[in-house]
């Protein structure tokens, strides 16, 4: 798995980072908020709509879910554009004019779904027939399709709610975007997103969440040909598609459902020594969420993942470590230590870099850790954030 973070992170890093999100991980995921859909205006603006499986969901799904209307537009630069198998067999064929070899960007508009092929059912035929015959249906668009172009941000001002699979690059941005026109979205990105100053502050302030499951709970993403196969569980499947799995993703929405309000149940006790207190914080150590302990409401300090099982009315966000502004502050700094490694040597680097990382006293059992002349050690830990228990000891 080590090397399919490292993969994502390569391609975020390269700018080559649009990846298409298998139907069964949207189908898993969009089950929980069926109530928010009825009467509206769904758009996909990262999604080719011959290709995207957002696409397709909300278009088998546009009766059920009771839509208004399906948005859906592609960007001219998409490195899977037109080079994934399609959703229909003869996609070409499916367009009201042969697609420009120069790949011109599109958007597909619909506004109802029936039994077109008169078979009693409604399925992707439906919509194939529906592409084939309103011409108006599938338009070219007059920009590069980016979501920050003019015409698309005219799309996002018409739509209710925004459902999609960003690029990582852009994710930051594409996130103001959204809360900048106070729409309603749900969307995929990367767990480390949680520690990114644009996205925090939303988390903190409840105006976001995390979805119902992070990391495994999506199970993979379609790549490009070009795209290198990293890992045990990469894969090509039977469509001839090429997979690649990853535990470093997550949904975030501001879409409320009902798992967002499941209590966190809490066995572990307190004790001091099982929990120590930082050495630059003035909050305890709790190294995993199933040790959050039921009889402390003091300040912890938890992992990042803590947020898969953030209830709102057990908890309050006070801040996040490395993170100037948000909530609690570092009382310590490590300017004057040196990092040591485990047989005594100096690495050359001093103890500066650790500065707003959650440290304990004393030296690790392994790994690296800082030392200062008077002989304190310390060490640094994972980023963490800051909570607190709502409800008050009776």
């Amino acid at each position: 798995m080590a090397r399919e973070s490292k993969g994502l992170h390569q391609a975020v890093k390269a700018k080559n980072d649009e990846f298409y999100t298998q139907l069964s991980d949207i189908e898993k995921e969009l089950r929980y908020y069926k109530k928010h859909f009825n009467g509206k205006t769904v758009l996909c603006n990262c999604d080719d709509p011959y290709e995207s499986n957002f696409f397709k969901y909300f278009a088998m799904n546009f009766n059920y879910l009771g839509l208004k209307k399906l948005i859906a537009t592609c960007y001219v630069t998409s490195p899977v554009m037109y080079t994934q198998l399609s959703l229909f067999d003869d996609m070409e064929q499916t367009f009201t004019k042969p697609i420009d070899p120069n790949k011109k960007p599109y958007k597909v508009e619909i506004t109802e779904v029936s039994d077109e092929n008169g078979d009693g059912a409604f399925d992707l035929e439906d919509i194939k027939h529906l592409l084939k015959s309103k011409k108006n249906v599938c338009t070219v668009l007059k920009g590069d399709g980016d979501f920050r172009s003019d015409e698309c941000i005219e799309l996002l001002k018409e739509a209710d709610i925004v459902v999609t699979n960003p690029p990582f690059s852009l994710f930051r941005e594409y996130v103001s975007t959204l809360i900048k026109y106070d729409k309603k979205f749900l969307i995929i990105g990367n767990i480390n997103a949680i520690n990114y100053k644009e996205i925090f502050p939303l988390l903190m302030e409840n105006k976001v969440w995390l979805g119902n499951g992070m990391g495994r709970w999506i199970s993979g993403f379609i790549v490009p040909d070009s795209y290198e196969l990293y890992g045990t569980e990469a894969c090509i499947n039977e469509k001839g598609q090429r997979i690649v799995a990853t535990n470093n993703c997550l949904w975030l929405t501001n879409l409320d459902f009902e798992k967002r309000h499941e209590e966190l149940i809490l066995v572990k006790t307190y004790n001091p020594e099982e929990y120590p207190k930082y050495d630059n914080y003035d909050a305890i150590e709790v190294s995993q969420t199933i040790n959050i302990p039921c009889d402390y409401y003091g300040v912890m300090g938890v992992p990042i993942t803590f947020m898969d099982k953030y209830n709102p009315n057990q908890f309050e966000i006070l801040g996040l470590s490395q993170k100037v502004g948000y909530g609690l502050q570092s009382i310590k700094t490590y300017d004057e230590y040196k990092e040591i490694r485990q047989d005594g040597t100096y690495t050359g680097s001093s103890g500066k870099k650790t500065n707003g990382n959650p440290m304990l006293a004393g030296k690790p059992k392994k790994g690296n850790y800082y030392i200062d002349e008077q002989g304190n050690c310390a060490y640094s830990l994972y980023g963490r954030i800051f909570i607190r228990r709502k409800e008050l000891p009776t």
